[in-house]
């Protein structure tokens, strides 16, 4: 990544919460950057910790989860010193997230117009008929056809992938230098996934923004991703460029994703190769590396010692004591 100040930087990050069973560290000891003009993905299974690091930037961990570590420093500022009045002021704004499922993070009693309106009358103070013509500019940039029509539409009279256009359209009313999208084609089909990935990625080069693009789904991060940081239990295990970890995967959880991935260039008729066991308990990690109950290279050291991100070569990092 750049040498030069990123546009976001974690360090140490940590989130926790109480729970019956101890306290809960859902993201632990996280670092990474991003520059403008980047797209990160960070990658992982349910309960890796990848929403939760993306709501953290935000200020919206549920209470009573709170970052009890590290810096989340944004623009020159660390977020995590600001007063609420001045999050929501960057929240929307100058930090957009399109979240995960369109349909239930949509209004589904307001007209599109309305919701897509809304960021230009909060942050932009314009009136309700400037919004309005904002806002179907923003649905036409979005590729949403006869924009002007549709206003007044509501989100049930919407397909999958137009719904997911105006989550699109709401995050970029007010030209945000940091887009978060949270598993944005789930639900959706391939052709549609493609389509409104290719539209993010368009969108924030013209705006120069970046973008966090958090998934499950490898295939998204070989085509769109820049950088890579791979998560589980709620730690980095792998950070690298998208090509190099295609390349090159260096910790066994990332080349057991790659190897449960089909591959069009793959004729060779082996089967696909599951990662065995669960993702573990948060509230009962065991000693050492977390990954050591699935790993089919665990050693002693592995179940007694717990790894530390270390970057090999070309900004290749792993947590894994068989690259040390």
């Amino acid at each position: 990544m750049s040498s030069h100040q990123p546009l976001l930087s974690l360090n140490d990050v940590s989130v926790s919460f109480p729970t019956e069973q101890g306290l809960v560290r859902a993201v632990d000891s996280v670092s990474w950057t991003l520059d403008a003009g980047e797209t990160l993905a960070i990658v992982g299974e349910s309960g890796s910790g990848k929403s939760i690091t993306a709501l953290s930037l935000l200020g919206l961990i549920p209470e009573p989860g709170k970052v009890d570590q590290g810096s989340i420093v944004f623009e020159g500022q660390n977020l995590l010193d600001l007063d609420r009045n001045t999050m929501r002021s960057i929240r929307g704004n100058r930090i957009a997230m399109i979240f995960q499922e369109p349909m239930s993070s949509l209004n589904p009693v307001v007209t599109i117009g309305k919701q897509v309106a809304e960021p230009f009358r909060l942050h932009r103070g314009m009136s309700k008929k400037q919004a309005l013509e904002a806002a179907t500019e923003l649905l036409a940039k979005v590729a949403i056809p006869d924009p002007g029509s549709r206003l007044n539409a509501y989100p049930h009279e919407f397909s999958g992938g137009m719904r997911q256009r105006v989550m699109i359209a709401m995050a970029l009313a007010c030209e945000p230098k940091l887009i978060i999208a949270d598993e944005p084609t789930t639900a959706l089909d391939v052709t549609v996934q493609s389509q409104i990935l290719a539209l993010l990625k368009d969108l924030t080069k013209e705006m120069d923004s970046a973008l966090l693009l958090i998934t499950h789904d490898l295939g998204v991060v070989a085509r769109y991703a820049d950088q890579v940081a791979v998560m589980y239990g709620g730690r980095i295990v792998e950070t690298a460029s998208a090509r190099d970890l295609y390349r090159n995967p260096r910790h066994p959880y990332t080349q057991g994703l790659l190897a449960s991935v089909p591959r069009l260039d793959d004729d060779s008729g082996k089967r696909l190769l599951p990662i065995e066991g669960q993702p573990p308990n948060l509230a009962h990690l065991p000693a050492g590396c977390a990954f050591s109950l699935r790993c089919p290279h665990v050693s002693e050291q592995c179940r007694t010692d717990q790894p530390v991100l270390e970057t090999t070569v070309e900004n290749h990092a792993s947590a894994c004591f068989g690259y040390e």
